[in-house]
């Protein structure tokens, strides 16, 4: 038996099919963008080339996920998983962006070798290998760009194809400098530096997952407006055990007791309740809020707790 929820909207469940088709157009891309650089990198001896093998083979994980976490994200509530299946996106975004992190101290550590052992490069397969890459990843990440504002998990993996793309410049301006001016130690150096990049662009994804996974609020979410405008409302003294927290990257629960300043009826009660409770969804965009009322009720026990004067 599945669980609905009031505020549930059709169109929230309904999985657009572009979005699914541009997920596994990008995964099959990513799959054969893999193989064709790991070949050539093998074969030109680059470990810039390599290393954006390796970092594509990352990408065709991190979109397949993706597609996988859509699929279990849209299946509705039921009476194991209250609250749905959306935060399978969540975990997918954070894996994703852990992994991309692990390949990219990999990938630093295997320059650092290669400046200590220099490697003769073929930059000619090196450019040629890479230019396809790049005009490869270049179409991954038109496909996936429509849908990476709407979706932490395809964000993250939206980021993967982008850290591809730089990767993949920085590999054709390697394979130039080593075919013109056989400057060997170029492909090190860009393999640290789009390490470095990948790294730093995968940290806010698992700074953010993390945040919502520890129930936390969004960063800089107005709160003392919300409480300002709250106690403002005639006939509530006094809001107290404030909850706030994101359930996915989209949708924003939360949960309060508000204090009555007199003894009344439980309809004018439910009145009140009721025009904050639009107030919180209207100005705040707050997608569930539940709320409690209560006349000389219990004593707040966190620090969440604010007087009308």
């Amino acid at each position: 038996m599945a669980i609905n929820h009031p505020d549930t909207h059709p169109a929230q469940e309904t999985e657009p099919r572009h979005r699914n088709r541009n997920l596994a157009l990008t995964t099959g891309l990513n799959l054969l963008i893999t193989i064709a650089e790991l070949v050539g990198g093998i074969l030109s001896g680059s470990l810039a080339l390599i290393s954006d093998a390796l970092h594509n083979a990352g990408d065709t994980i991190a979109v397949a996920l993706s597609f996988l976490a859509l699929r279990i994200g849209n299946k509705k509530a039921d009476e194991r998983r209250t609250f749905g299946y959306k935060r399978i996106e969540i975990l997918t975004a954070l894996l994703n962006a852990s992994l991309l992190i692990a390949i990219s101290v990999f990938l630093i550590i295997e320059a650092i070798d290669r400046f200590i052992k220099p490697t003769p490069v073929e930059g000619g397969l090196m450019l040629v290998v890479a230019l396809i890459g790049l005009i490869a990843n270049l179409v991954g990440v038109m496909l996936l760009h429509p849908h990476s504002h709407g979706s932490i998990n395809i964000k993250a993996a939206w980021l993967h194809l982008i850290g591809d793309t730089v990767s993949s410049v920085a590999v054709v301006v390697g394979g130039i400098a080593i075919m013109w001016l056989n400057v060997i130690w170029i492909d090190p150096v860009i393999t640290i530096g789009v390490a470095l990049y990948l790294v730093k662009e995968s940290w806010n994804i698992v700074y953010e997952t993390t945040n919502i996974l520890m129930q936390g609020a969004p960063r800089d979410f107005p709160f003392d407006n919300l409480i300002r405008e709250a106690t403002s409302i005639e006939g509530i003294s006094d809001i107290h055990h404030i909850h706030l927290w994101n359930l996915d990257d989209q949708t924003l629960h939360f949960e309060a007791h508000i204090c009555l300043s007199q003894d009344m009826s439980l309809s004018e009660a439910d009145r009140i309740r009721g025009l904050l409770e639009g107030r919180l969804k209207e100005m705040f965009h707050i997608g569930h809020v539940t709320l409690q009322t209560e006349y000389h009720g219990c004593r707040p026990t966190n620090i969440q707790h604010h007087t009308n004067p």
